[in-house]
């Protein structure tokens, strides 16, 4: 589909970068507030449209506001943004760990995740306080919850 000469991806890649502008200029905590600074900045938005612009950037809700991740953080500082969200981590049989989260947090922690790329997660699957984390077998599981415990100090 094209929009006004561009296409989708191109919509949505002027989008994010308009939401991550509106997200470093103040405080909005409502998705519902960025929708309509979306629409005051000629971006055709919809909250469904927001909430996956913001996994996508790894936005992170702290206190009452969204936060844009530091992209030139090392990886322990990224993980430090996310640190104060989880709450428990356990294994659940030998390829599956669950990490806890407070609500609304996981998809931004699972992320953070993903993003680090370590050799022992097969996969990630986050709802809004919980992540399933996946290894190909229980070796890779408990490096996993060791590096977990280590970086989220659970």
């Amino acid at each position: 589909m094209h929009t006004n000469g561009r296409t989708d991806a191109a919509d949505s890649a002027a989008r994010r970068e308009a939401l991550r502008r509106i997200i470093g200029r103040g405080r909005v905590g409502r998705q519902q507030d960025l929708v309509r600074l979306l629409g005051q900045a000629g971006h055709r938005a919809t909250q469904s449209s927001v909430s996956r612009d913001l996994r996508e950037l790894g936005v992170a809700k702290q206190g009452d506001r969204y936060v844009l991740p530091d992209p030139a953080a090392p990886a322990p500082a990224r993980f430090a943004a996310v640190t104060p969200f989880v709450r428990d981590l356990r294994a659940a049989g030998p390829h599956l760990t669950v990490i806890r989260t407070t609500a609304g947090a996981a998809q931004s922690v699972a992320i953070v995740l993903d993003r680090a790329a370590w050799p022992e997660v097969a996969g990630t699957l986050s709802g809004d306080d919980t992540i399933f984390v996946a290894t190909a077998g229980s070796a890779a599981q408990r490096r996993l919850i060791a590096r977990l415990r280590d970086v989220f100090r659970v």
